[in-house]
């Protein structure tokens, strides 16, 4: 390669895929180093993905919320950081801090831009020659239609996984008839302070399918309703039992307000607002007239609902990144290095260690997964974690290989007993009881509720 190429190659641009919180932050980083980036955001604004859950408080406050190297931007601006110990809506995130850092960038983003496709200038995926020499080509739809074409240095991917909510079938499949009843089902917390949403759940029987934080809030946020609206009901699908962690880890949790989510959540369920469904692994959704019947795997038919919220995870696009070699794990669709430390099979009670561009390098050179896409299926994804990912990456990208290789973030414990793996476990076997994630195959939550086993790792 001549001298020649390698200057027009780093003159090119970084592509950053996605401006909401890790994809700005990774766009700050690179203007603090002197590198030019070009974000594409497939939305009309920062942090649209965000945008879409904004009636939703988070857990984590906004001393954990804003980037070292945004509010480095944002301070000749004039801004102010929000008191550190408060904690946002995705709204207040949006507004107060991803806006005003988006139009510090202002010239360096272009909205309404979806990325179709990502490659090796003249190389498709089986070409070796050459290869690393490359710039990358990374192709564009706007949202009038037009399509385009860029070239850049290097390309960090940090859509997200918004755009890919799970289905509820439990093989990871939608469940037969899902599709055709999706008038009826929604794979987002429902905002009860819209009329038109709060219409659609008064009074009226919603399932309600997963085990996370999301699916606590939904579980909460009903029962409020159910307060103020006779006849609203909620039933919790769960695809295990209940246990002493089914509802995180509540005091014990490091992350204060998701570990009182999870109470608010018992909270609801032990008043009667809820029944639920344990080791329930749906296989289809049929009619009933203008209902809906949840069928299982075993057979078992639930009663009929008027709508399903549907809150099992999120999974990563990879479609417009088929013609780049990427080092996945099999199961997370995570990088390869990265999958051990996040993998929910495995990792119980404990932490995430603080990682970057080590974990997050491919076979293709020069091209990163971040923020939550990083993570593949994986849950628990905290913004910090994103943050010194994009700090880490940034720096290799300069050249800066220590910086790159230094861990600079501490990470709260996750507060979180099991995994998806550990949840699938056959309930009646004969250590039911025993351990930490295990409980009966059936309850219905309501008023007397047996105690379950040992509380929470």
């Amino acid at each position: 390669m001549s001298i020649n190429s390698v200057l027009d190659t780093d003159q090119l641009p970084v592509v950053v895929i996605g401006a909401g919180p890790v994809g700005l932050a990774a766009a700050a980083h690179l203007v603090g180093r002197g590198i030019e980036p070009l974000v594409l955001e497939a939305g009309p604004s920062a942090g649209t993905a965000v945008r879409d859950w904004a009636h939703v408080r988070l857990f984590s406050p906004w001393s954990e919320l804003t980037d070292p190297a945004a509010e480095k931007l944002l301070a000749p601006a004039g801004w102010t950081r929000p008191d550190g110990s408060a904690y946002p809506t995705g709204g207040d995130w949006a507004e107060q801090y991803l806006q005003p850092l988006a139009d510090v960038l202002d010239g360096k983003i272009r909205y309404g831009a979806t990325v179709t496709g990502v490659a090796r200038a003249g190389r498709d995926r089986i070409v070796d020659s050459g290869r690393d020499e490359q710039p990358f080509t990374v192709h564009i739809q706007h949202a009038d239609g037009r399509e385009e074409r860029i070239s850049a240095r290097a390309v960090i991917d940090a859509s997200g996984t918004w755009s890919t909510p799970s289905p509820m079938g439990a093989d990871g499949l939608p469940a037969l008839g899902e599709r055709s009843a999706a008038d009826r089902i929604s794979y987002r917390v429902p905002d009860l302070g819209d009329p038109a949403v709060r219409a659609r759940y008064a009074g009226k029987r919603t399932a309600v399918i997963g085990s996370g934080a999301s699916a606590f809030t939904a579980l909460a946020r009903l029962a409020d309703l159910a307060e103020d609206e006779p006849g609203t009901h909620a039933v919790w699908i769960l695809r295990r039992g209940i246990t002493g962690s089914t509802f995180g880890g509540g005091e014990a949790d490091q992350l204060p307000a998701r570990g009182a989510l999870g109470l608010r959540a018992k909270a609801a369920v032990e008043a009667g607002h809820a029944g639920a469904a344990t080791g329930f692994r749906t296989q289809a959704v049929e009619r009933d007239g203008d209902r809906l019947v949840l069928v299982a795997e075993d057979g078992r038919r639930l009663d009929p609902v008027d709508e399903v919220i549907v809150l099992t995870g999120f999974r990563p696009d990879l479609s417009f990144l088929s013609e780049v070699r990427l080092g996945l794990d099999e199961r997370l669709q995570a990088p390869t290095a990265l999958a051990p430390l996040i993998d929910p099979n495995v990792h119980s009670c404990g932490t995430v260690y603080p990682h970057g561009v080590n974990e997050l390098s491919h076979p293709e050179q020069g091209i990163y997964l971040a923020g939550m896409k990083s993570y593949g299926r994986a849950p628990t994804f905290l913004a910090m974690t994103g943050y010194e990912q994009v700090r880490s990456i940034t720096a290799a990208i300069a050249g800066d290989r220590e910086a790159a290789e230094r861990v600079e973030l501490t990470l709260p414990e996750t507060g979180v007993c099991g995994g998806a793996g550990l949840f699938d476990e056959p309930e009646n076997s004969e250590q039911a009881g025993d351990g930490c994630c295990s409980a009966p195959s059936s309850l219905q939550i309501g008023s007397g509720t047996p105690a379950t086993g040992p509380g929470g790792c």
